[in-house]
């Protein structure tokens, strides 16, 4: 008990010092909880890609289009329980900058398939039954304070043209990271105005959404679904949902690297300022540590009144960084809410500030420490006076 309160009046003797670098822990950690968030977020889809869905793409690229006589020979496949035809449709709200993302699919097939989208069940049929009907996410119904049975007016850019729609269903997500910012509308309005204007577009999918009776079949579906297209005009590239995902993040894969580093080089900047602050507090507290050793107290117990210090602030700095993190992603979601849809701190995320700043706390203490174990108590006490 005497051991812990002298470690407590130590690491508060100089409060100016000690205030102003809690501070500092207390900004970096913020900066690496925010930066740890954004690569979660980052990762947000894949990790909640489903073992059970598969994306069935043309092989060369996803901007080409698949015939829409594969729906049936995929549907066939063993192990194939959904088929849902989409379609990245490309439409824009008002202008660039109310960015959302938005497909056409196959209703009846695609919403199975997405059990942690809930619609209530009238809105559902709602949807199925209209073929100009549009289902959204609560997030961007409640970003353009849109309603049940407005029209919807979006500008195509894929499909050019300006095409209306009916908001029949607002769906939420089943869990706090779930992805609340789809606009879906029905592939079969897309096709038949397609008819009418670009026949030769007409009766294509972007890709097909298809959900397997067992994960275990996922690898067994896929080779057999490329294997029935392989040599023909179209050939398929088919892969779990995780897979693609991941695909569009390879694309983005130096970005995530670079704020990986410098979450990282910014941990290692507070390491330097604290481990300065603990040196210059040793050097000022030699002549203490040799009238200690006078008095009997052994190394251990020199390093565990360092540590300990060393250990308060940064725990300290650690709180109430953790502490501004919450609210400050709240706004910073907020603020890029039409990039980052889900953006919500990770119980890991927090793990990892803990992480850094014990880090932190333990190896800014080791040279002061050893200075302090290793001095010889005629040198401390000629530091004295």
């Amino acid at each position: 008990m005497f051991i812990l309160k002298l470690i407590f009046k130590n690491a508060f003797r100089h409060k100016l010092r000690t205030w102003l670098t809690i501070s500092g822990i207390t900004i970096a950690i913020l900066a690496f909880g925010l930066l740890r968030t954004v690569i979660s977020t980052w990762y947000s889809g894949v990790e909640s890609s489903s073992a059970t869905r598969l994306i069935t793409r043309n092989s060369i690229s996803l901007v080409f289009f698949l015939p829409l006589s594969y729906e049936e020979k995929i549907r066939h496949v063993p192990g194939v329980k959904y088929v849902s035809r989409d379609c990245w449709f490309g439409g824009i709200y008002i202008d660039e900058k109310h960015f959302f993302p938005n497909f056409a699919v196959d209703p009846k097939n695609y919403l199975p398939l997405v059990p942690e989208f809930l619609v209530p069940d009238d809105q559902q049929a709602a949807f199925i039954r209209d073929r100009k009907g549009a289902l959204a996410g609560r997030k961007i119904v409640e970003k353009y304070h849109w309603k049940i049975g407005d029209t919807i007016a979006l500008k195509g850019t894929i499909f050019p043209g300006t095409w209306e729609f009916v908001l029949r269903a607002i769906y939420h997500g089943r869990e706090k990271g779930t992805d609340e910012t789809f606009f879906l509308l029905h592939w079969d309005y897309l096709n038949e105005r397609l008819k009418k204007t670009s026949p030769h577009r007409a009766d294509q999918v972007g890709f097909y959404f298809i959900g397997v009776t067992s994960p275990n079949l996922a690898s067994e579906v896929s080779q057999s679904i490329d294997k029935m297209f392989r040599n023909s005009l179209a050939e398929t590239l088919t892969e779990t949902e995780k897979a693609f995902q991941l695909g569009f993040i390879s694309m983005s894969e130096a970005i995530v690297i670079a704020i990986q580093m410098v979450s990282f080089v910014v941990i290692i900047i507070i390491m330097a300022v604290m481990a300065n602050t603990m040196a210059m507090t040793a050097r000022e507290r030699f002549g203490e540590y040799a009238v200690m050793k006078t008095l009997g107290f052994s190394a251990r117990h020199l390093a565990v009144l360092i540590f300990g210090e060393s250990m308060i602030i940064a725990m300290i700095g650690c709180a109430a960084g953790v502490a501004a993190t919450f609210p400050v992603a709240k706004a910073f979601g907020q603020a890029l809410d039409n990039y980052f849809p889900s953006f919500n701190v990770a119980t890991e995320t927090i793990y990892m500030d803990i992480g850094a700043a014990v880090l932190v706390g333990l190896v800014a203490a080791i040279v002061p420490a050893w200075r302090a174990i290793q001095i010889r108590i005629a040198d401390g006490l000629r530091r004295i006076g």
